[in-house]
This record gives C-alpha cells, sequence and structure tokens, in this order.
C-alpha cells in the first residue's frame, strides 16, 4: 500500500460530524451514562460519564469509519456510536480489572 494511499485511508476515520464540541459533552454525558447501565459497574458520576462518552466516541468513531461514512452523522447516529464506543470500553476496562 502506498503511503497517500494509507493516508487518506487512515484520514476517513479522523473526520468530524457536525455536531459541535458541546453537543459531544452532551452526548458524552448521555453515551457514558447509557453505557453504565448497559454495562455492569460502569456509571461513576457525570464528569466520568461524559469522559467515558467522549472516548467511547473517538473509539466508536474510529471502528465504524471503516465501514460507514462517519462524517455526515447527526446526533443520533453520534449517540449511537458514542455509547457503542463506551460500550466497548467499559468492557474491555472490566476485563483488565478482572485479570488483576
Amino acid at each position: 500500500m502506498e503511503l497517500v494511499a494509507t493516508t487518506e485511508f487512515l484520514a476517513r476515520s479522523s473526520t468530524l460530524t457536525s455536531v459541535g464540541w458541546i453537543g459531544y459533552i452532551i452526548i458524552g454525558a448521555i453515551a457514558g451514562w447509557i453505557a453504565g447501565k448497559i454495562v455492569k459497574g460502569g456509571g461513576s458520576g457525570l464528569l466520568m460519564n461524559i469522559v467515558i462518552g467522549i472516548i467511547g466516541a473517538l473509539i466508536g468513531g474510529f471502528l465504524l469509519s471503516f465501514f460507514v461514512d462517519t462524517a455526515g452523522a447527526g446526533w443520533w447516529f453520534t449517540l449511537f456510536t458514542a455509547i457503542l464506543g463506551s460500550v466497548i470500553l467499559l468492557a474491555l476496562v472490566g476485563m483488565v480489572r478482572q485479570r488483576n
């Protein structure tokens, strides 16, 4: 794979949606809270839900960008993506905690 093709391939995962940074905070809080309800032992306060939701949105957006165009997505798709990524994040953290 050429360097240009690789760069273009990876650039798809770094596109921004039409949701602003305040929207990401709101969606992050909601997604973190929902993911905490789905994954047992996940939720732990508003600030932590926001952090989990935003990191989850990055993870979910990166993973889904290989299958669908995430750049043109709106609020609902961004929320779905953030929930999906947050569940994955909390599941991974839970697996690491169980190993220790």
